[in-house]
Order: C-alpha cells, then structure tokens, then sequence
C-alpha cells in the first residue's frame, strides 16, 4: 500500500490469477461480504465508468446499498471502484466514500490478492477502521480465496 490513508488486506490464494478472478466475478453473491450477512445484488457492468452496485443484507433483513462505477477494469489482473461516483460520473456524496483497489497478481502457483480501501482523508480512515475493516474485508479475503481453492 502507497497512501497515506489506505486500509487493505491481502492473502495467498492457492488458485491461478484467471481463477480468483473468475471466481471474484461471476460468484460475487458467496464471497462479498462477511457471513452470515448475504449480498442478495450485485449489479456490475465491468468497464471504465461502467456501474458497480451491490446491495448487502443482515440475518435480521437489514439492507445496506452501495453505488458506484468502475474507474479501471483490467480483466484478471486489477478492479478499482469507488462510490464517490455513479454512472454517468455523476458525483455522490457520502461520508464512507473511498476507492476500492482489487489486484490479483501471479505469485508462484497461486495469486497474491490484495483489496485496498483509499480514503480522502485520516478521519475517514479511522472511522471505516473503527467500523471493523481489518475483520469484515479479511473474513471477505478468506471467503474469496476458500471458494477459489476449491472451485479451480
């Protein structure tokens, strides 16, 4: 990580690059947020400027949308997002906006997956820390890199 303010998390997935990736991708509702919340939407349209919208959901039915676009898709290799835009780059306020940074990079016979968050500022980065970033995006990692073992 390069920024100052930036969260991340990464891990040695034991799958190709061309694996996670697909698995990252096309089963997005079993990995992307932290059990036993589910994602019942995931809403991408992978390009620049393209919409990525997911919708996550508590055991109890509690909600939480996310809106956003792609500002860069490297298929396999990079997805960086953020929700500080929607499409059309129509500006979105929010006091959680941040830019999300997934690379997938070939290290050894597996994938070094790294997802970092960059935030404007040292107080939203605190706050999205206190919200438990390091648990929720590492119990996410972990999920993603078991359904990419064992699926490829």
């Amino acid at each position: 990580m390069s920024g100052r303010f930036e969260l991340g998390v990464t891990r040695l997935i034991q799958a190709s690059p061309e694996a996670v990736w697909k698995i990252y991708v096309e089963r997005t509702v079993e990995w992307f947020c932290p059990r036993p919340w589910t994602t019942p939407v995931v809403d991408w349209d992978l390009r620049t400027g393209g919409r990525a919208n997911v919708e996550m959901q508590s055991p109890e039915g509690e909600r939480h949308a996310y809106s956003g676009i792609f500002l860069e898709v490297v298929h396999g290799r990079r997805l960086v997002s953020t929700g500080a835009l929607t499409e059309g780059w129509v500006p979105q306020a929010g006091e959680m906006n941040f830019v999300r940074i997934d690379t997938f990079e070939p290290e050894g016979e597996g994938t070094r997956y790294t997802a970092v968050a960059r935030h404007w500022d040292e107080k939203a980065m605190q706050t999205h820390r206190a919200m438990g970033f390091e648990q929720g995006w590492g119990a996410v990692a972990d999920q993603l890199a078991e359904l990419a073992e064992t699926n490829s």
